[in-house]
């Protein structure tokens, strides 16, 4: 298929950023093969997937932190990943980095994130743990981990069908202790990556 005006604009746009930037146009692609859009990039078509999707829109009944649990005035899941697409997105464009690439991941960072914050993540794992008849802290890849849940929501609930730097970004945004896991797990393969884990 023969690119539109438009979307060759894009790229060529993409061409002027930083050598380390992630390019729409250099992605590994996604998981089933598309036409391209017309009029959007690749990381644009994943921010739009994930804005559209139905996980995205549930965030807003999600709590994250009681600002004042005696007030009215409460931190959604959806209002901290706002704030935190916000924030990748200046920082991208200060480095000269993918705007979209960031914000897109960004957007798709807390989609498996449980209501109750770590709080709702830490009783989850302690029922992984009670149903498989232990008491033992159970290792991160036993637990409930919501940046592997936000991957199973965007892959198989979902079916988004992200790019592979997107999925990459999303599973690798959650901080993690070294001690735990091995290094080198965690780190986003790309900058745009690593810019959606330091702004959450």
């Amino acid at each position: 298929m023969r690119l539109s005006v438009v979307r060759r604009r894009l790229e060529e746009r993409e061409r002027l950023l930083s050598p380390y930037a992630a390019r729409s146009f250099e992605s590994r692609g996604r998981e089933t093969p598309e036409e391209p859009s017309p009029v959007r990039t690749e990381f644009q078509r994943d921010r739009d997937r994930i804005i559209h999707s139905k996980a995205f829109r549930r965030l807003k009944h999600k709590t994250q932190v009681f600002i004042a649990p005696g007030g009215d005035h409460f931190v959604t899941r959806l209002t901290h990943t706002l704030e935190v697409a916000q924030i990748a997105r200046t920082i991208a464009r200060a480095l000269n980095l993918n705007e979209d690439l960031a914000e897109a991941a960004a957007l798709g960072h807390d989609l498996g994130h449980p209501p109750f914050g770590h709080a709702g993540e830490e009783a989850l794992s302690d029922e992984l743990r009670s149903l498989s008849g232990t008491t033992d802290p159970a290792p991160p890849a036993e637990g409930f981990r919501h940046a592997e849940q936000s991957l199973r929501v965007v892959e198989t609930l979902e079916r988004l069908n992200l790019t592979w730097e997107v999925r990459d970004a999303i599973v690798n945004s959650s901080k993690v202790r070294e001690d735990i896991l091995a290094e080198g797990y965690g780190t986003p393969a790309t900058l745009e990556g690593q810019i959606v884990k330091l702004a959450d």
